[in-house]
């Protein structure tokens, strides 16, 4: 057994490597430059995001057309491997995805056994689609064809059979990526946030006056005298530069703001008129607010020009900025309000993905002077919070994340799986009835194995692997968590019930019952027989030092995958799970040549792979330790002198004490019901003649 203080050297280890091996781009300037065809180029990269902005030499002044950018400096979320995939995703100034294409891959599904072809193919599906919609990911187990669906709000992409959980990540990696440029750079908060933007509520309309709005909060007030002006420089170069003799309590400006959209506030302040004439100009997904001041101070500066934004005011919310615009219309002061130096009506670009019902911050900056020659100029900005009143709105439910999309469309499959997982416990825990009679235990395995090959390996795609524990430690070492396990619904289901069943039963319940290879290996072994094939058992020096040998793969994949992932991603090809489980034989020929190979030995040699060469086998071994029974029960006559269950045990799990040994231990529970069969139990037999008590249990 590995020592403690050998796993924390491990632990060190793989951190250290982490560290020093951190996510970054592959790409340069130069790189991407040659990606892109003329009239765009490339600009240099912002200080605060990790992409090049792409501009025309037809419009050099007009600012980014778009921005391209590589998902593993955005979105280094683990994969299926526990390695990231890298992504160059390119998007324009609206939000819209214009392509997706892969630079670097490392799922397993896609190295060798489907190929990148269906891959590549999935994230070509993304061209044309905008960020403000939400995009999710079909897959064979849900209740609608495999084809692409497009509406306004909403896209189902189409997925890839055998890699819905690789498919799902890559999506995640998408939009994570896309959202976090077109946040910083577009002003776009998208659907990213946790529930869609609310919807007005057309049908609420009350007759509300200037001072009932006020008072209900529907508008907004921020009111600052010079005192209150004074201190937002306070500490500051701009402190005690107020040029101004008026009283400290003496107002500077009042600031008002009142959200459009809805009928009742739009109504009261524009008229009837005035809010049909906005309604009929403002696009779907747009947002507008009066804004006015009154006082001395006014928050139009004196360059503004109508149709542009006013530079003394902005918007954000959650962090986001929002460009404000003037609709170029010039309202007429509300009844009841005050008198007012300027009033604007100001609009979000369209789909900015605003939350209207959420809390906003209007800021109005103010900028003191310091000097004449060489004039220093100190700003600062007086927050303004406001959230119009809940009535106003209709609140969408907040869309499920994807990977509780992956687990409703798998409801049939976890449904059925959980019931099998049922029966076996049951058949594990109450194994006499079942085990006593050959007959009814060889139908019952037999029957679980076929389901286990058949509907959890070929159709539900529930084979664990040793790339589940190798990718977990990479992801682990790189500080993420293992949310990537999320997204297969059905792998974690098995993983949960393995882990359960450590305490209880040790590591047979997944090697014994739940493994689709093994069980293929079984079904290799019934033909081998009924091939007439003979039986070997290997001579047990070879057996001994092949079973050590699984621990050494295990521990040459757990190090490989910390130290050299590359080498890894070669290395579990040791297992035959994906060849023969996940892509069903369909795979280059040297791996199905090596898969039939070792079915072919497990026809000879009961359970060649299983036990000699699996390292997730081994790595069930170690689990097993966690067993707290030992539940499989021994009379004190087995092994002294009985030998009956040791030489009908395939697997060569019980001493010649008649000791079992755990570790071996497959639980077909052939030895249980030979130990409860007074036809073939020995001791049984023998008391039976003599009119003796049963022999005493003893611990095994």
């Amino acid at each position: 057994m590995i020592r403690h203080d050998a796993w924390r050297a491990l632990a060190l280890c793989v951190g250290l490597f982490a560290a020093a091996s951190a996510t970054a781009g592959q790409l340069s300037r130069a790189d991407i430059t040659r990606r892109i065809s003329p009239p765009l180029v490339v600009g240099e990269k912002p200080a605060d995001t990790p992409a090049w902005p792409i501009h025309s030499e037809l419009t050099p002044d007009a600012g980014p057309v778009g921005w391209v950018f590589e998902s593993i400096d955005l979105a280094p979320i683990p994969g299926f491997e526990g390695s990231p995939y890298n992504l160059l995703i390119q998007i324009d100034t609206t939000g819209q995805l214009l392509d997706v294409q892969l630079l670097r891959q490392h799922e397993p599904v896609f190295l060798s056994g489907l190929g990148e072809a269906p891959l590549r193919d999935f994230l070509a599906q993304y061209a044309g689609l905008n960020l403000s919609q939400s995009i999710t990911v079909s897959t064979a187990y849900s209740d609608r064809s495999n084809t692409r669906q497009s509406q306004s709000d909403r896209v189902v992409l189409d997925g890839v059979t055998k890699a819905t959980a690789s498919v799902r990540i890559a999506n995640q990696t998408v939009l994570t990526a896309a959202l976090a440029v077109a946040r910083t750079q577009l002003g776009f908060a998208g659907p990213a946030q946790q529930t869609p933007p609310a919807e007005v509520r057309e049908d609420r309309f009350e007759v509300r006056s200037f001072a009932q709005l006020l008072a209900d909060g529907s508008i907004a007030r921020l009111r600052l005298t010079h005192a209150d002006v004074d201190a937002l420089f306070a500490g500051t170069d701009g402190a005690g530069l107020d040029a101004s003799d008026a009283r400290p309590d003496a107002l500077v400006t009042e600031l008002y703001v009142a959200y459009l959209n809805a009928p009742t506030i739009g109504r009261a302040i524009l008229g009837d008129a005035g809010y049909a004439h906005l309604r009929e100009f403002l696009e779907p997904g747009q947002h507008a607010w009066w804004v006015a001041t009154t006082g001395p101070d006014s928050f139009i500066g004196a360059r503004f020009v109508r149709g542009t934004s006013p530079e003394r005011l902005s918007l954000q919310q959650h962090g986001t900025p929002f460009e404000l615009r003037d609709f170029d219309t010039a309202p007429t002061p509300p009844p009841g309000a005050p008198a007012l130096n300027a009033a604007l009506v100001l609009r979000t670009s369209p789909l900015s993905g605003l939350d209207p019902a959420a809390a906003q911050t209007f800021e109005l900056s103010f900028t003191r002077q310091r000097g004449q020659i060489l004039p220093q100029r100190i700003h600062r900005s007086a927050p303004l919070a406001y959230t119009p009143p809940a009535d106003y709105f209709r609140l969408p439910p907040a869309p499920p994340p994807e990977w509780l999309i992956a687990w409703r469309e798998r409801a049939v499959d976890l449904s059925i799986i959980g019931v099998a997982l049922l029966i076996l416990s049951i058949a594990l825990a109450r194994p006499r009835w079942l085990s006593r009679s050959a007959r009814r235990l060889r139908i019952f395995r037999l029957g679980f194995l076929a389901f286990t090959l058949i509907y959890i390996g070929w159709m539900a795609q529930g084979q664990l692997s040793i790339v589940q524990i190798t990718g977990a430690i990479k992801t682990l070492a790189a500080g993420h968590a293992l949310t990537s396990f999320l997204y297969d619904p059905v792998s974690l289901l098995i993983m949960a019930f393995t882990l359960l069943s450590f305490f209880i039963w040790g590591r047979g319940s997944f090697c014994g019952w739940l493994c689709p290879f093994g069980a293929l290996q079984e079904f290799a072994a019934l033909l081998g027989a009924r091939l007439g094939l003979r039986a070997r058992r290997l001579p047990p020096r070879l057996a001994l030092a092949l079973d050590r040998s699984r621990y050494g793969i295990l521990l040459a994949l757990v190090l490989s995958a910390a130290l050299a992932p590359a080498m890894a991603e070669r290395l579990v090809e040791v297992e035959p799970f994906k060849t023969a489980i996940t892509v069903g034989f369909d795979r280059a020929w040297p791996f199905v040549l090596y898969a039939l190979g070792l079915l072919a030995l497990g026809a000879v040699y009961y359970k060649f792979f299983c036990r000699y060469l699996c390292p997730l086998g081994a790595a069930m071994v170690i689990g097993g330790k966690l067993r707290l029974l030992d539940w499989l029960p021994r009379r004190a006559e087995c092994g002294q002198p009985c030998q009956t269950c040791r030489h009908r045990c395939a697997y060569d799990a019980i001493d010649r004490n008649g000791s079992i040994r755990y570790n071996d231990c497959f639980q077909c529970l052939d030895c249980v019901g030979i130990y409860h069969d007074e036809a073939r139990c020995a001791p049984l037999l023998l008391y039976r003649r003599k009119g003796r008590r049963v022999g005493t249990i003893k611990s095994s």
